[in-house]
């Protein structure tokens, strides 16, 4: 049942924000639909309508691909010094910073994740990052050449590169963390000097359009950042397809990444993919069962399992399994799930009535397949989307349920012989976006850098660990493409490098 019961009230600046239609952001103006439709949000604890907003077509995306190319080669934006994007990229984060509460609010509303966690993760990541991203932009550098040509000897040439932004970039965020999300795309773009258009999920756009309107109190010049909520069919595959449009970064599930890929195809732009996962933890028989046993519950219950990162796998050796399992079934028990806004939740509802059934869905297929569910297993209460934490046992490499990314609250678990055999079922998928090892062997710990195929491993500590500023994060095979999101290295996907040379 859910159990929480400390509701909050809802901050007035956001019944004030949700209470009237929610329009695009296209060259600095908010501006209805090209055809004039809405689309409602729902509020996942309740199902209730949350607000309406504007719905993007092609039509919408033309114009703010326009707008943003217009900003990006006439505009002020591309004559301001690195400094100047530093500064209003900065102003961004302090105007978002005095609006926490609200945006956290917000977040919890439209998303369902509790409250405390958008108060304390959500919202302070993504002022972090904006900050982070905003040093940046002065520290964008090419490289001197030395050039020593054969057949001319004795010439000289002075050869060195810039970096110059890409253009303009097509942007496409999922819903599981919107604000954030936003965040993570819009900070390194900016720094780099591009222009964007953003497309949030339909489920989630509110915080995203929120967002645009602190933009444009910062002082950014109109169509810098262009905002157009829709769905991912008609907005977001008219945004991939652009032919205007020299990069897109997307966020999402390998599925409509690979759609993304094919669409961008058409005039050879940029892709950048951050896409799906399928984490193992392994607990080893010499770990720290202890310490283990709430790394891996945080990395599966965590935003109620609707991480790409989440630990949806977990390999225990057969010494202590028992224990391992009875320790995350307890943990499972003990959660508080309810509405986001109440402050006794600690594990919200799923963000949609699809999301739930297809969360359900696998765990019928799951159950068909013979696991068993030792914990949770089943929709909770009469209205929301709610699903309890489950954890499943008597399962094998070929289900479903363990190749598959779920993408809720389900746990598969699963019994290992040994070091050797934990590696080879980790790494029996097709994705490899983070794993985790708990163990106090010095040597395991070395073979599992040296022989896990993922692109974050994290050692003694849970698998979701997406704290991405400095903390490069992304992953291999079907997880991504290109360089992690976070640091230098994915500030530098947003620019593209011209070499000079001439003779002296």
């Amino acid at each position: 049942m859910v159990t929480a019961t400390v509701e909050i009230p809802t901050h007035q600046d956001v019944l004030n924000f949700v209470g009237a239609p929610r329009k695009m952001l296209i060259g600095g103006k908010w501006l209805d639909a090209a055809s004039g439709k809405t689309f409602p949000t729902y509020n996942p604890a309740t199902g209730e309508v949350l607000a309406h907003v504007a719905e993007g077509n092609s039509i919408d995306v033309d114009k703010a691909v326009t707008a943003a190319r217009k900003a990006f080669e006439s505009g002020p934006w591309h004559t301001l010094t690195a400094s100047e994007r530093g500064r209003l990229i900065w102003k961004l984060a302090d105007l978002l910073e005095s609006h926490l509460e609200e945006f956290a609010q917000l977040e919890s509303l439209d998303n369902g994740k509790p409250i405390g966690v958008a108060r304390a993760a959500d919202v302070p990541l993504a002022i972090d990052h904006f900050r982070y991203m905003a040093g940046w932009a002065t520290k964008i550098e090419g490289n001197t050449i030395p050039l020593s040509v054969p057949y001319t000897p004795g010439v000289r040439y002075h050869a060195y590169t810039l970096r110059e932004p890409v253009g303009v970039v097509g942007q496409i965020i999922p819903w599981n963390f919107p604000l954030l999300m936003s965040a993570w795309k819009l900070g390194p773009a900016l720094a780099a000097g591009c222009t964007i258009v953003l497309k949030p999920a339909e489920q989630t756009p509110l915080s995203a359009l929120r967002l645009g309107e602190l933009i444009c109190e910062a002082g950014f010049p109109d169509g810098v950042v262009n905002i157009v909520p829709g769905y991912g069919e008609t907005a977001g595959a008219a945004l991939a397809a652009h032919p205007d449009v020299d990069k897109v970064a997307f966020t999402g599930s390998t599925e409509v990444g690979k759609l993304i890929l094919r669409a961008a195809a058409g005039n050879l732009k940029k892709v950048s993919l951050e896409l799906g996962g399928k984490s193992p933890n392994i607990v080893c028989s010499d770990a720290d069962v202890e310490a283990s046993i709430p790394g891996v519950s945080s990395a599966i219950f965590f935003n109620q399992g609707q991480c790409c990162c989440a630990g949806s796998r977990l390999f225990v050796e057969k010494g202590i399994f028992d224990k391992v399992v009875a320790g995350v079934v307890e943990d499972a028990k003990k959660i508080k799930v309810g509405p986001g806004m109440d402050l006794a939740t600690q594990m919200g509802p799923l963000v949609s009535d699809e999301q739930q059934r297809r969360v359900l869905g696998y765990l019928e297929s799951g159950f068909s397949e013979g696991a068993k569910a030792v914990v949770g297993g089943r929709k909770l209460g009469n209205k929301g989307y709610f699903v309890e934490p489950t954890v499943l046992v008597d399962t094998t490499q070929k289900m479903k349920i363990m190749q598959e990314e779920i993408f809720g609250p389900v746990l598969a678990v699963c019994k290992a012989k040994n070091f050797d055999h934990d590696l080879e079922i980790a790494n029996n998928t097709i994705y490899g976006l983070t794993g985790a090892v708990y163990t106090k062997s010095e040597k395991k710990l070395k073979r599992a850098q040296a022989e896990f195929h993922c692109g974050n491993l994290y050692l003694n500590r849970k698998c979701t660990g997406a704290l991405v500023g400095a903390h490069p994060f992304g992953g291999f095979n079907m997880s991504g493409t290109d360089s992690k999101a976070g640091g230098r290295d994915y500030l530098l996907l947003f620019l593209q490098a011209k070499t000079v040379s001439r003779k002296i």
